[in-house]
């Protein structure tokens, strides 16, 4: 019987050995005619065969974030609404693949928008430039040079499907400088009314009760003279640490989020009726022009942009373009 068993066994071996070989073998045969590849398709419409998914997946997203390296250095993104879809296949070796031209097919699809920099006067773009440095330069020598403008000029960053002529910073700080005149003028005082450079002392009824942007130290009051600045101080700063949240002292619409001038990064709400309050030197700005906000929203953070000392909030409230003292309604 165990030369029965024997004799099973070394068939048994004979055969599965047998079949190792026969699986080789049509292995081998495959992997002589056939390949692994890739069958692409874009918008459910094949387009050709990629040898190495990978490594053609990689070019397009390097493409999606930066465009092409030899292109416009200003370019911040490519749209891409149709990507490539992959399938694997088995295939005749002689199959040609195409990454190239798929990759092209996706190039030519993609809408470029590039990131540059306005230089504004008031809510106009006056020039161009491409980069945040060159702006802040152009910003900085108009303000060396007492520009009459210095507080309507801002900076904002555009993203565009088209670029715009760029300037040079000599250009741009010739065509946007305005002679400064000195006009001597007596402040005009009725009794407690005093009205100096669009500043009031007097306290007034605004019809809005509003709340503090912030908690902090008082340490520059409204009407203060100081060697850092041009003229009497227009709002009251309240120091407190850098990137504190800033609250809407009420509800109203955001007309002015960006760079303008001493006040570095700036938001203005409008509460209607001519009645505004103005937000500067922030580090962060968590909304856009345009954003209707309730009072008590976060809307910025506390910095030290602009014409700052240190990190706090200098808070203007104006009607009809007069600064009045913050102190008797907020604080």
């Amino acid at each position: 019987m165990v030369k029965h068993i024997l004799v099973f066994t070394r068939k048994s071996m004979k055969f599965v050995i047998l079949v190792a070989i026969s699986i080789f073998l049509i292995i081998c045969a495959v992997a002589l005619f056939f390949k692994p590849i890739y069958s692409v398709t874009i918008n459910g419409e094949f387009v050709g065969y990629s040898k190495d998914k990978s490594a053609l997946q990689s070019k397009i997203n390097s493409f999606i974030e930066n465009g092409e390296e030899e292109e416009n250095s200003n370019i911040a993104f490519v749209q891409v609404n149709n990507m490539p879809e992959y399938k694997l296949c088995l295939l005749k070796r002689n199959i040609v693949t195409n990454d190239d031209e798929i990759y092209e097919m996706v190039k030519q699809s993609g809408i470029a928008y590039y990131k540059y920099y306005a230089i504004l006067e008031g809510e106009t773009e006056k020039a161009y430039v491409s980069d945040f440095q060159t702006a802040e330069e152009i910003v900085k020598q108009l303000k060396e040079k007492n520009s009459n403008n210095i507080d309507d000029i801002s900076i904002l960053e555009l993203y565009e499907t088209e670029l715009k002529d760029f300037t040079t910073v000599e250009k741009a700080v010739a065509d946007l400088y305005v002679k400064k005149v000195e006009v001597v003028k007596k402040p005009v005082t009725t009794g407690k009314l005093s009205t100096k450079s669009g500043m009031s002392y007097q306290q007034v009824s605004i019809g809005t009760n509003f709340i503090r942007p912030i908690s902090g130290i008082i340490t520059s009051r409204f009407g203060s003279i100081s060697s850092v600045r041009s003229g009497a101080h227009t709002g009251l700063d309240i120091a407190t640490k850098s990137g504190t949240p800033i609250k809407a002292a009420a509800s109203g619409t955001i007309t002015f989020s960006g760079y303008k001038g001493s006040l570095g990064y700036l938001i203005i709400i409008n509460h209607g009726n001519g009645l505004e309050t103005y937000y500067g030197h922030c580090s962060k700005l968590y909304y856009q022009a345009g954003t209707y906000v309730e009072q008590g929203q976060a809307i910025a953070a506390v910095g030290s942009t602009g014409n700052s000392t240190g990190p706090h909030l200098h808070l203007e409230i104006r009607l009809n373009g007069v600064a009045y003292n913050p102190q008797y309604y907020v604080y």
